[in-house]
């Protein structure tokens, strides 16, 4: 299993993550940040505990973040 944070509020919208790792990120409607899907917030930071098999997608998606805010563990 690897653990995958997101720290939202830090979020500029840019959808790289969403077009990296599709199944696990997705952009709101809302306020135009991405959503780290299934992922539950914990002080600010979006937490989630996936299988390895997207570890490598995530990955490329947190290189990808120009603000680098996400990080897989």
């Amino acid at each position: 299993m690897i653990t995958i944070i997101h720290q939202r509020d830090k979020c500029i919208g840019c959808n790289y993550c969403v077009e990296l790792a599709p199944q696990r990120w997705i952009m709101s409607k809302k306020d135009g940040k991405a959503v780290l899907i299934g992922a539950k917030e914990k002080n600010k930071f979006w937490v989630v505990k996936v299988h390895d098999d997207e570890e490598e997608s995530n990955r490329k998606a947190a290189s990808a973040c120009p603000v680098k805010i996400i990080a897989v563990k």
